[in-house]
Order: C-alpha cells, then structure tokens, then sequence
C-alpha cells in the first residue's frame, strides 16, 4: 500500500529550490510508493517564491521559468492535487479557532484533514502532512495527523 504526503508550499518549494531538506524533499518525491498531495494554492505559492527571488537577484530569470516549467509539469502528471471549495474553507475557519494558524497554512491543514478522512474511509493509511513551519506541524498533529519536518534531514 502506498503512502500519502500532503506537501504544504514550505515543503513542496524544497523540491525546487535548494535549501535545508532539499534532498529529503526531492528523495521523497521519486520513491514510486508514494503519494503526493498538494492543494492548487501550494503551487501559486511556490510560484511566489520563485519569482521572489528572480526579482530579489537571488534567481536569473532563465532558472525560474525552469522551475516554473518543471512545477507544472510535475503537476499535471505526479501530484494528487487538491481543490480549496466552501467546505475546506469553513473547515480552515474552524481550525483557525483552535490552532494557531495563519490563512494559507488553515487551508493546508483542511486540504490534509479533508484527504485524510477520506483515506481512513477507504480503509487507507493515514497521510503524513509535510511542512516546515513549526505552526502548521503542531497544529497538524493536535489534529491527529503524522507530520514530518523536512528542515530536520538536512
């Protein structure tokens, strides 16, 4: 049975841009027994930080429009992704109650609570939320989700 990673955008970015966790990222994302989920919103997401550092002078312009490139290519052919309707956005209001969240980081834990409910429905494991951001870790696993920190595998 293959496992499921919900990838939040501080995660997903990692597998494009070199940083702490790159490696692990990138590892994660090529084993063929695993799923990867992300929420449309993770990808603009990851656009925006991409075009940060074009404009920042950090990236030349041709390096973007790669990392763009392969992000959605690897969209379109390897992730699960995940639309953000009303229900997933009530849900993220109702987190935002309970946990300390910020906007974009509540829909990313509705968009893994949601899929995680239904892999339990279906007598699946249980997905494992990936993040690097301390927050959206603890509040993932005060929801009762596996969580992963791809800044602790350097």
């Amino acid at each position: 049975m293959s496992t499921t990673f919900y990838l939040d955008s501080s995660a997903l970015v990692k597998r494009y841009v070199i940083e702490i966790g790159t490696g692990w990222v990138q590892a994660l994302c090529e084993q063929p027994d695993v799923v990867i989920a992300v929420a449309l919103i993770g990808l603009v997401e990851v656009a925006a930080a991409v075009a940060g550092k074009r404009r920042g002078g950090l990236m030349e312009q041709a390096t973007s429009d790669a990392i763009l490139g392969d992000l959605q290519a690897d969209a379109a052919l390897q992730y699960v992704l995940l639309d953000v309707d009303q229900h997933v956005v009530d849900q993220a209001i109702e987190l935002t109650r309970r946990q300390r969240l910020r906007g974009y980081d509540a829909i990313h834990l509705a968009c893994a609570l949601r899929l995680n409910q239904a892999l339990v429905a279906n007598n699946l494991p249980s997905l494992v939320l990936v993040a690097a951001d301390a927050d959206l870790l603890s509040a993932a696993q005060a929801e009762g989700l596996g969580t992963e920190n791809p800044n602790l595998h350097p």
